[in-house]
């Protein structure tokens, strides 16, 4: 797939359309086309053969990223990791495109070995059919490009209370709670199975919260794969607290996989995308450590 790398920056919205239609342009212009150039050396020299365009776009981060998600299969953002807490919270422009883009986002975070795919493994959060089919199905593809194997996770928890006697749930309250979790995702990676033959596939029925769950996987997982459901209008609501927590904490990079009403649509959204979208935004005076 094609890169476009994009550098959001508003010089020429506070120079004026004179400095951008001149021959000599301002020092701010000069630095954002070194920021994209030194990126676009950086991709070629980690794959020559890959096609990639740079962009300068005279706008707000923010709004210049949720446009470039209607036309990519991902947005890929990064972490600054300056200052004490290196990169704990997430910046304002990560948090807007992972609960309102249009395509999957990528937030490249956690130690240098999980960012470099030094583990051979992908985990995959799965819910239930409204928030996980597009995730699962972004999650075999990136499994089956990278030829690493794929977790598939289902947090369950243990009943809280001992239940009521009952003919059909002879045993163990657990272990039914278990069994339950197991035949979820059975019926969730059933037909992606079908569709990636080649892609090992590990089906993890674990017993906890799900964030606390997810969080101990991402420490041995190359990319941790979540869904979101997308919500617009004024009652659109913001990122679940897994996802919350995956992208503060998580220990290697996070994709937020948006689940439409329809699964279906979502995920032939994904499939249909042309151009992967690289960002380079280091501009607006946003505090350190921040996601970008």
């Amino acid at each position: 797939m094609p890169l476009r790398i994009v550098h959001a920056c508003l010089w020429e919205r506070y120079e004026g359309p004179v400095f951008a239609q001149s021959a000599e342009f301002p020092v701010e212009h000069a630095l954002a086309q070194d920021i994209v150039d030194r990126a676009a050396e950086r991709a070629r020299q980690r794959n020559p053969d890959v096609e990639i365009t740079v962009d300068i776009v005279p706008d707000d981060a923010e709004a210049a990223l949720l446009r470039e998600a209607h036309l990519a299969a991902a947005v890929v953002t990064g972490c600054r990791r300056r200052g004490p807490i290196r990169g704990a919270l997430l910046g304002s422009v990560s948090r807007s495109l992972a609960t309102h883009a249009s395509s999957p986002v990528v937030i490249v975070r956690g130690t240098p070995h999980n960012r470099h795919g030094a583990n051979g493994r992908i985990v995959v959060g799965v819910g239930d059919a409204a928030t996980s089919t597009a995730a699962i199905t972004f999650a075999f593809r990136e499994a089956e490009a990278r030829h690493c194997t794929l977790d598939a996770i289902h947090a369950w928890r243990r009943p809280t209370h001992k239940p009521l006697a009952h003919p059909l749930l002879a045993g163990d309250p657990a272990h039914h709670s278990e069994e339950q979790a197991t035949a979820l995702l059975d019926d969730a990676l059933r037909t992606p199975e079908h569709e990636h033959p080649d892609v090992p596939v590990h089906r993890i029925p674990a017993e906890g919260p799900a964030r606390h769950v997810l969080l101990t996987h991402s420490a041995t997982a190359d990319l941790l794969v979540l869904g979101a459901p997308r919500h617009h209008g004024p009652l659109a609501l913001p990122l679940g607290r897994v996802a919350h927590a995956a992208l503060h904490h998580a220990d290697c990079p996070v994709a937020v996989v948006p689940q439409r009403a329809a699964a279906s649509g979502a995920a032939q959204a994904t499939t249909d995308s042309a151009h992967a979208v690289d960002t380079a935004d280091r501009g607006g005076g946003r505090p350190q450590g921040e996601f970008r």
